[in-house]
């Protein structure tokens, strides 16, 4: 059975499919950004980690974040490194997606998860409509 959370791949097999040198992500892991598995003192990484380390690469080449400024980025995910995510969702699907939260999990999706009251606030009905009210944006 396959399953996305089992550790296969080494870190010079990761560092090739991702373009940044093996260092780079002993570096990443000593910060906290990503938790591969280990088989004695061999990094196992999964396909999840992979997928999140994309996402690290992303928010820095693309975003032009540090490493500080990605350790905050993923602090707002609550299912960084939990092994049940299920991933995003669209923005056209039925389910309500956070727009200003990419999914780290599946591209081109969003998060659907609000884990604090500003994002429940800016996907809130009242607050997209609200113009003179001490809501959330009086805050």
């Amino acid at each position: 059975m396959f399953d996305e959370c089992t550790g296969l791949y080494t870190i010079g097999t990761v560092a090739r499919l991702i373009g940044e040198h093996p260092e780079t992500l002993r570096v990443w892991e000593r910060n906290g950004l990503i938790q591969p598995d280990r088989q004695g003192y061999q990094r196992k990484y999964s396909n999840n980690d992979l997928k999140r380390l994309k996402f690290i690469k992303y928010l820095m080449d693309e975003k032009g974040l540090n490493i500080a400024g990605v350790k905050h980025i993923i602090s707002m995910y609550p299912c960084w490194f939990k092994k049940d995510c299920r991933g995003g969702a669209r923005k056209n699907s039925p389910v309500p997606v956070n727009e200003a939260k990419p999914c780290w999990k599946i591209e081109d999706t969003y998060c659907m998860i609000a884990s604090d009251k500003a994002e429940m606030c800016n996907t809130c009905e009242v607050y997209k409509n609200c113009t003179n009210c001490n809501g959330c944006r009086g805050r």
